[in-house]
């Protein structure tokens, strides 16, 4: 067997094929590209069964992924992050099976390792030397790292707003590190202006066609957890959109393959009120977003007032009769630690969001109470040590603890 059966790369928009062989950017026509796999020749020499005992990261599925040899692989062991019951929080939401897909245990913390360890190691294999990408922090943290790894040069502009966590990642991973006073879109033309110089591969979400490929294995992980039984509900916090439309890749893959069948999962796009132009554009039944002036939000992965590929992100909502959810800025904060003290999870900002807009969604029931509903929460809540705030009693060495001490610490 072939150790990868991708095929080429084709643009949804216009239908240009492409090869793999080379390196590749967006298509001629303004589009980003998407990875195509030879699924009719693979549906003949992989089952379900075949992953049996295979090693237990996103490489388990080498077939559906585009690196072609596995020397050129860079791993770090990411991928098959646990899928939990949430049995507590879902009966404060009256969702009797809660999951949540815990993106917080991969390594460097958040969902982006999965885009970075593809992306980097089709990059390293096709000879890219050094890249360059904006980010909101995360996205570069986990490039940096990765191709520190790959022993690839990165260039990586994030805005001065950024999760300071994410900055000291980038610098110890000897990237070139530079910021910018402004958003994700001003460090975007940032980057934009300088691979036109043709010395560095532009790494940025969906301008280049492999991040969506690691992405996209949060889909095939969860159906294998469920027993190749697909969820009713998922929810996955949108900036750019690329894990969304991955996952909905990744299930409309294995419909292909047979190894799973009936309706697809619902999927749910959440955002922040302070940005929701993925909403907006849903709610107005649009195939397109516009740009969401002075965007801002607690939740700074989802801080994206444009995503490229927005077109992508609302076609897999209106094929799956999903929908797009914004959430207040103030109940993020408050279900950061209502997760926690009901599940012992500390959760990111954008995984919080998920958890509020599922309480929405089963108040308005949209979702049933005996739905099967999927909560990605995308990063560790340690890498926002803001938002947590607390007043603690300090005691002297020969204090003692009281009930006035104990209640002044619970109400914090």
């Amino acid at each position: 067997m072939r150790y990868s059966y991708v095929s080429h790369l084709l643009c949804p928009t216009c239908n240009t094929e492409y090869s793999t062989a080379h390196q590749q950017q967006l298509c001629a026509c303004g589009s980003p590209l998407l990875v195509q796999y030879d699924l009719e020749t693979l549906k003949h020499k992989l089952s379900p069964q075949d992953l049996i005992g295979r090693e237990g990261s996103l490489w388990r599925y080498h077939e559906l992924l585009p690196v072609e040899r596995p020397e050129h692989v860079v791993s770090m062991g990411e991928g098959m992050t646990p899928l939990l019951s949430m049995p507590r929080l879902g009966a404060d939401m009256e969702i009797r099976q809660l999951y949540m897909k815990d993106e917080g245990v991969i390594p460097t913390g958040t969902f982006k390792a999965r885009g970075a360890a593809v992306g980097v190691s089709k990059a390293k294999e096709l000879g890219v030397k050094e890249l360059a990408m904006p980010t909101n922090g995360n996205a570069g943290a986990a490039w940096s790292l990765y191709a520190a790894r790959a022993g690839i040069k990165a260039t990586i502009v994030m805005p001065t707003d950024a999760p300071s966590i994410t900055r000291k990642e980038c610098v110890a991973a000897d990237a070139n590190l530079l910021l910018v006073n402004g958003l994700i879109s001003d460090a975007g033309k940032i980057v934009g202006k300088a691979v036109k110089h043709g010395e560095m591969f532009d790494a940025s979400t969906l301008k280049e066609p492999y991040r969506i490929e690691g992405k996209k294995t949060m889909g095939l992980e969860i159906a294998e957890q469920l027993h190749w039984k697909l969820p009713d509900v998922i929810l996955y916090p949108t900036g750019g959109g690329v894990g969304l439309i991955g996952i909905y890749k990744a299930l409309r893959e294995l419909q292909e393959l047979g190894w799973v069948t009936g309706k697809l999962p619902r999927l749910v796009a959440v955002q922040a009120e302070g940005c929701a132009p993925i909403v907006k554009a849903w709610q107005e039944g649009k195939a397109v977003s516009a740009f969401w002036e002075s965007s801002s939000t607690i939740a700074f992965g989802i801080n994206v007032p444009k995503a490229l590929g927005d077109f992508l992100v609302l076609e897999a909502l209106y094929a799956t009769n999903g929908c797009a959810v914004a959430v207040k800025d103030d109940e993020i904060l408050a279900e950061v630690r209502t997760v926690a003290s009901l599940e012992g999870t500390f959760v990111c900002p954008e995984g919080a969001a998920v958890f509020v807009a599922a309480r929405q969604l089963r108040k308005d029931g949209w979702i049933g109470p005996d739905e099967t509903v999927i909560a990605l929460n995308t990063g560790a809540g340690i890498k926002y040590p803001n938002t947590i705030t607390a007043d603690v009693p300090i005691l002297q060495p020969d204090d003692e603890i009281d009930a006035v001490s104990r209640k002044m610490n619970m109400r914090t």
